[in-house]
């Protein structure tokens, strides 16, 4: 059973796997949004916690002063995921039966005024997580290590939790795309978010009917991108920066033989059995040419289909262009982790000459 485990958290496995569960929750949320979903889950997690953590390879992970914020972090996210879920469901059943959402009822908009609702709330909130980080201090050692040696590093030398998304797309792309270009998008992306979407439907209450659009593309970006590589980089990427199942020893010694190759070298040399050109662009034309359609040709496509003509008739065509090139840059750090994971592709477009690989 713990074979087939760690089989599974192979990220060739686990990442699809993570997809469907999206896609699942997605679409039945109302089903998921439930105390009984709730209750059944709880019930079948906890055990399931429990005997993973009777694992000493595991539990050593557990263990460790680094991760055991983001345990807490992750049972929050999904937790308050499930909260938004529930309150989603309730408001689409009120809308459908033409009932105002719970946040529109009377008692709810009624004011209050800072002092002393607000004010005693927070000061509360306060003192709880004054005495929490006390007792957790307490019984958890500070994770601090011995002053920086240039002499020995770290093995594995992981970022801290809120960069470790970060640390793991470096595997599939140049660290200027990984670390500038994507994260840059990502900010952007959020900053446009109200003026490409503007269905004034969802403001000021949780919903996911009235805005499929802004709910499944963002939290596709929070999930099963972001949260998932949190997941990968914390329990999964041992010394060597190589995947461990949950419950496989880290072995040091453990070597992973992979050979990356770049699209020209398929192209030329396994494809046409010849050498590579000497001019670089020449050498990088089919990965110029995927990158230019992917790009520039998709969008229009895609605006061509009924669900972008749908698209197009809410938001228009200049903030359509603006969403769908968001959503091709998004797509393609999961597109990019598949091609690594199925055919050990390394970059699409690989120009060194000019610090560009893509």
């Amino acid at each position: 059973m713990r074979e087939i485990i760690n089989y599974i958290a192979d990220p060739i496995v686990s990442f699809p796997i993570a997809c469907v569960l999206f896609v699942l929750a997605m679409k039945y949320y109302r089903v998921v949004g439930t105390k009984k979903f709730l209750y059944w889950t709880i019930a079948l997690v906890l055990p399931t916690c429990f005997w993973f953590a009777a694992d000493p390879n595991f539990f050593t992970i557990l263990i460790l002063p680094d991760n055991i914020p983001i345990i807490i972090l992750l049972v929050l996210v999904f937790g308050l995921q499930w909260v938004a879920f529930y309150q989603a469901t309730e408001n689409d059943k009120r809308i459908e039966a033409g009932l105002p959402p719970n946040e529109g009822t009377p008692e709810n908009r009624e004011k209050v005024w800072s002092w002393p609702n607000l004010v005693y709330t927070e000061l509360f909130a306060i003192i709880a997580g004054t005495v929490f980080l006390i007792v957790w201090a307490i019984i958890f050692k500070a994770p601090l290590e011995e002053p920086a040696n240039p002499t020995w590093a770290p093995n594995p030398a992981k970022a801290p939790w809120y960069f470790l998304g970060l640390q793991e797309m470096l595997v599939y792309f140049d660290p200027w795309m990984a670390g500038v270009v994507l994260p840059g998008v990502v900010v952007v992306g959020l900053i446009a978010i109200p003026y490409i979407d503007t269905n004034p439907k969802g403001n000021g209450y949780y919903t996911v009917s009235e805005r499929p659009l802004a709910m499944w593309g963002f939290l596709f970006g929070w999930h099963v991108l972001w949260i998932y590589l949190i997941i990968v980089g914390t329990f999964l990427r041992g010394p060597n920066w190589t995947f461990y199942g949950p419950f496989e020893f880290w072995d040091y010694h453990k070597v992973v033989a992979e050979y990356n190759v770049n699209l020209s070298e398929f192209m030329w040399i396994k494809w046409l059995n010849t050498a590579m050109p000497s001019n670089m662009f020449l050498r990088e034309i089919l990965g110029i040419i995927i990158s230019l359609v992917y790009i520039l040709v998709l969008p229009p496509l895609t605006a061509a289909s009924s669900i972008g003509k749908k698209v197009i008739e809410k938001v228009g065509y200049i903030r359509y262009y603006i969403l769908i090139v968001l959503f091709l840059l998004m797509m393609s750090l999961p597109i990019k982790m598949v091609l690594r994971w199925l055919f050990s592709l390394k970059y699409i477009v690989a120009l060194p000459e000019l610090e560009l690989n893509l």
